[in-house]
């Protein structure tokens, strides 16, 4: 690996410092009063919330959104990683926040669930950027505060939607690099019409080849609102959405792949035309429209209460097609047929895999701030339907009757998730307040019809019958000590319970369905700011009961299964330090140091990876996509027009299984890049900024996501032999990217 001076000189100054910050208590503090008017943000944390928090800013934002998802613009906050299928930060990407994956943290916009009911993801992809509509982020790690939709495993991060200015306006950005990729997008706004109304829309488009062979994406969003501020009265309709199509770069590919073909080699789509020859399928891509409506009403009443409340619909509609060879024709309700004198059972064949949902509520929070006490009371009643089905387009030779678009499974997912909370902040004496946070959350879960999965005992489509109900009581409660005006201290405890997804049903038993994951998160946090130096330390204890986890247990079906642990935890200290020794230049760090454990874990391994299965018992054993160590650094300049930003992130070497393997590693990386910009005015503009974004500075070459798996067979001897094998997302090496911003 690649070494540079600055990483090295960020490490030498997190070893002599040794403590660590979050931002300034100041700047973690929701300042954003405009905000609050129309949006649901009683699940904020402010400089009394007895957690670890981080706040992002637009300008923060906006000065690396120059097309990339938005987990890429949050990548340098405090124990966040980032992965990417395409290979350059556009398509397909994730994040994980403590080394927990994108399903275990709970993102919401403007109070309003993202995460995807049934799978608990949320897919980037299909908001493409949604960042140059975003005011602020706040990124919450641990179980955070009581909020909406999926547990939250990791983190929570909620995101706050610009509200509509009340100034005129109109922005014009634009920004292309290599692989193609490129971003255009156009904002205006009315300002106060009528000294009540304001209106604001966006639109964009984004592109890229991407890094890796034919991971092309093609992204198209737009955000639209109105709002009217009236005395007491606010109220904001917003819509926002996106259509994405993206050729498929999930498979990843093998080191030995990589060694014979390049690390821009691209399996998905890969068959053998009727002369032999190597061929990709062109269609090989996920078509997705997302739409998404908020209506939010803020109402006072009084001087001390403020209610605000929000209705909500998600209507989302797609698929994706796979070139899928020699498969067994029965797996997809098809007959085998006769070529040429013999019986062909299995065939070549083209599938498509589509989804059509909805998913709406209403969420709202009553606030009361008065003398000693800030407390809130809320809760949300959210619906999801959703059908998944698949088609047979195309089968090589196929000799008999198939309908054009062939249907070989149908099954609809319905959720209802329900949740009330109360929450108060106390002060109960000089500088000294208590913290509690109750919370009630109902979840019912069907799905029904027959999955994409042949039962080979019936044989026939596996059926789904999953009938589920959960009822989670999660209590948080803390201390936050003000020393003074300069020191902070916070403790608490949490409780977070989260429920199976899809997959864990329709890959899992039907006899034995997977139970509820349990956390508990203890907290323990110091910070000091001052004029010109931040710093803090938090240490951190998640300790988890039935988290589910791959053992490389298969179904009846041959599904791979997560399986509760009855024992697991997550342990760490996260660190920072912020330094603006004067006007034109600001030095921001921070580390994550933790042990990441399963205990006494025993993995499972297939003959020929499907029958006679064998256990082995490893001990207690890293948790997969864990590293121990992450850091992140960032020097900033700013004078007289001129900004620059070296940032560099570390992070150590990761297991892609629970099995510790050498042979399933993530290496360790390190990855710098720098960010430059001029702004200038000139007539008839009020300014312009141009730039330009050297990403992977120093060259690394590094993958930062992958697959594992295992198997076994018997030699001549009887003996077991067990093989392991594993994919590798490649990263894009040192690439540049330039960029204008106009502001009328």
């Amino acid at each position: 690996m690649k070494k540079n001076f600055w990483t090295a000189t960020a490490l030498m100054w997190a070893v002599s410092f040794g403590v660590c910050a979050e931002n300034a208590v100041q700047t973690d503090t929701l300042k954003s009063v405009e905000l609050e008017e129309v949006s649901v943000v009683a699940s904020r944390a402010t400089a009394k919330t007895p957690i670890a928090f981080t706040n992002v800013t637009s300008d923060e934002l906006a000065k690396k959104n120059f097309g990339q998802d938005l987990p890429y613009l949050l990548s340098m906050t405090p124990s966040v990683i980032t992965t990417s299928d395409a290979g350059a930060g556009v398509g397909y990407t994730s994040l994980r926040v403590r080394g927990t994956d994108g399903s275990r943290v709970n993102i919401t916009a403007n109070g309003v669930p993202v995460n995807d009911s049934e799978s608990h993801n949320v897919y980037w992809v299909n908001m493409p950027d949604l960042a140059s509509s975003v005011k602020d982020v706040q990124i919450q790690r641990g179980a955070g505060t009581s909020t909406n939709g999926a547990g939250a495993f990791g983190a929570s991060i909620n995101l706050l939607t610009s509200s509509p200015s009340r100034a005129p306006y109109a922005q014009l950005d634009g920004s292309y690099g290599m692989y193609n990729t490129h971003k255009e997008t156009l904002r205006l706004g009315t300002g106060l019409v009528g000294n009540h109304w304001a209106f604001d829309a966006r639109l964009s488009n984004i592109g890229s080849d991407g890094y890796i062979e034919r991971a092309k994406a093609d992204l198209y969003s737009y955000f639209a609102q109105a709002g009217y501020y009236g005395a007491n009265t606010t109220l904001r309709l917003l819509a926002y959405g996106g259509a994405e199509k993206t050729y498929h770069a999930w498979d990843y590919a093998s080191k030995e792949d990589m060694e014979e073909y390049g690390r821009r080699y691209n399996p998905c789509g890969l068959y053998y035309d009727n002369e032999g020859n190597v061929a990709y399928y062109d269609n090989q891509i996920d078509n997705y429209v997302q739409h998404n409506f908020q209506l939010h009403a803020s109402q006072r009443l009084g001087e001390d209460w403020r209610l605000n409340a929000a209705l909500h619909y998600t209507k989302g509609d797609g698929y994706y097609e796979q070139y899928k060879t020699n498969r067994t024709l029965s797996e997809y309700g098809l007959s085998s047929f006769v070529l040429n004198g013999e019986k062909v059972k299995k065939s070549d064949l083209i599938r498509k895999k589509a989804m059509d949902n909805g998913f709406g509520g209403g969420v709202f929070s009553l606030l009361y701030n008065k003398g000693r006490v800030d407390a809130a009371i809320g809760g949300a009643l959210n619906q999801y339907s959703g059908w998944h089905f698949g088609e047979v387009l195309w089968v090589r030779n196929y000799v008999g009757a198939i309908n054009p678009n062939h249907e070989y499974y149908r099954n609809k997912g319905k959720k209802t998730d329900g949740n009330v909370y109360a929450r108060a902040n106390v002060d109960i004496a000089k500088g000294l307040s208590a913290y509690a946070d109750l919370q009630y959350r109902h979840i019912k879960y069907t799905i029904d019809g027959v999955s994409d999965t042949y039962d080979w005992n019936r044989g026939d489509m596996q059926e789904l019958a999953v009938n589920e109900s959960f009822d989670f009581f999660n209590p948080k409660v803390g201390l936050n000590w003000k020393v003074n005006a300069n020191n902070r201290l916070f403790a608490s405890f949490s409780v977070a319970q989260k429920e199976p997804t899809r997959d864990n049903y329709t890959d899992g038993d039907p006899k034995d369905y997977p139970r509820a994951e349990k956390l508990m998160d203890y907290e323990l946090g110091y910070n000091y700011g001052n004029s010109w130096l931040t710093a803090g330390v938090n240490l951190y204890f998640m300790d988890y009961t039935d988290q589910l986890v791959l053992t490389g247990q298969l179904s009846d079906t041959g599904n791979a299964m997560s399986v509760n642990v009855p024992d697991s935890y997550r342990a760490g200290v996260e660190l920072a330090l912020g330094m603006r020794p004067c006007k034109w230049f600001d030095w921001n760090i921070n580390a994550t140091l933790s042990r990441n454990r399963i205990k006494n874990f025993t993995e499972m391994i297939y003959e020929d990876e499907w029958t006679n299965p064998i256990a082995i018992n490893h001990g207690d054993v890293p948790i997969a996509f864990s590293p121990d160590f992450t850091l992140n650094n960032a020097f900033n300049f700013a004078w007289k027009g001129v900004d620059a930003s070296l940032q560099t992130q570390y992070v150590s070497k990761q297991y892609m299984s629970n099995a510790k393997s050498e042979e399933q590693v993530l290496d360790a990386y390190c990855v710098s890049n720098l960010h430059m910009g001029y702004t200038f005015k000139c007539a008839g503009v009020k300014s312009v900024r141009v730039g330009v974004s050297v990403y992977n500075l120093f060259n690394e070459e590094y993958e930062n996501n992958g697959y594992a798996g295992a198997g076994y067979y018997v030699d001549e001897n009887g003996e077991k032999q067990i093989y392991r094998y594993a994919g590798y997302a490649a990263q894009a090496p040192i690439n540049v990217m330039g960029s204008v911003s106009l502001k009328f």
